[in-house]
């Protein structure tokens, strides 16, 4: 598909960086929109939707976790012409017990993928797992720096996917033809334990890192402790609690069936972060 403009949201985002990174170098005219980005969007706002899809044929929607936005602004989206969308989702969503807890933001997240299926576009749909970059650029990463992954998950395991390649499939499913009425789960090649992860980190970035597991108590005082407010030290140690139970264990095969290739280990995914700023 020749895409004269895409949109992209949550455009500052780990995967929706990347996106827009990938398109420019190919060429592509893409709008970068989030709410402290290039271009102003905000899913709470609907006066910021139709400035952002002015002239757009593809999306890559970021939704809102736990809102029902995404109907109502692929409608807005069709009036304004778009043809084609590849929606982020998650891993886990036919399984209701995958992370205690999560009930609402499930039953959201199966209403966006329905109203993409419906929605009348060239539709995909992705599914990925955790990211590895979660260790170098995100909620952990100052836990990294520290030497110490203090989290109430056992000896679990999870498929840590690559940003890039989450990227990767989200731009060929844009530009390419051969993707539409796809649900590509994505994940690494092989489930990876934290203990793993810390070794690998260590031997990336030149410094020991630690992974301590914590009683579920444990792990939601700490986060008290640090000032996260109670609620949300719940839900992460439900998520942490994901882990420990092997639910994000399993490998798909989502990357391979979009690109053709297999997706990038844990180690191949950190290795740009060498040497890890402090």
């Amino acid at each position: 598909m020749n895409t004269p403009l895409i949109l992209v949201t949550g455009a500052t985002g780990k995967s929706g960086s990347r996106v827009v990174a990938r398109l420019r170098a190919l060429g592509t005219p893409v709008r970068a929109a989030s709410r402290t980005g290039e271009h102003p969007f905000d899913w709470t706002d609907s006066s910021t939707w139709d400035a952002a899809l002015d002239g757009v044929r593809g999306l890559y929607l970021v939704q809102l976790n736990g809102s029902r936005l995404v109907r109502p602004f692929l409608d807005r989206a069709l009036r304004h012409g778009v043809r084609r969308v590849v929606l982020a989702s998650g891993r886990g969503l036919d399984d209701p017990d995958f992370i205690k807890g999560s009930g609402a933001v499930r039953e959201a997240a199966l209403d966006s993928e329905a109203a993409v299926r419906d929605s009348g576009l060239e539709w995909t749909i992705i599914r990925p797992g955790w990211l590895a970059q979660v260790f170098t650029e995100g909620i952990y990463a100052d836990a990294v720096r520290a030497g110490e992954l203090r989290l109430s998950a056992g000896d679990g395991a999870a498929g840590f996917l690559d940003a890039d390649d989450v990227a990767a499939v989200v731009v060929a499913a844009l530009t390419a033809d051969g993707h539409t009425g796809q649900t590509y789960e994505l994940s690494g090649p092989s489930a990876v334990t934290l203990t793993e992860v810390a070794t690998t980190l260590s031997e990336t970035i030149g410094r020991t890192v630690r992974y301590v597991p914590l009683s579920r108590r444990e792990y939601i005082t700490e986060l008290v402790e640090q000032g996260v407010p109670a609620t949300d030290a719940e839900a992460f140690a439900n998520v942490a609690e994901s882990l420990s139970l092997g639910k994000d264990a399993y490998v798909s095969d989502g990357v391979r069936r979009a690109l053709g290739r297999a997706p990038r280990t844990f180690a191949e995914a950190i290795q740009e972060v060498r040497p890890f700023d402090s």
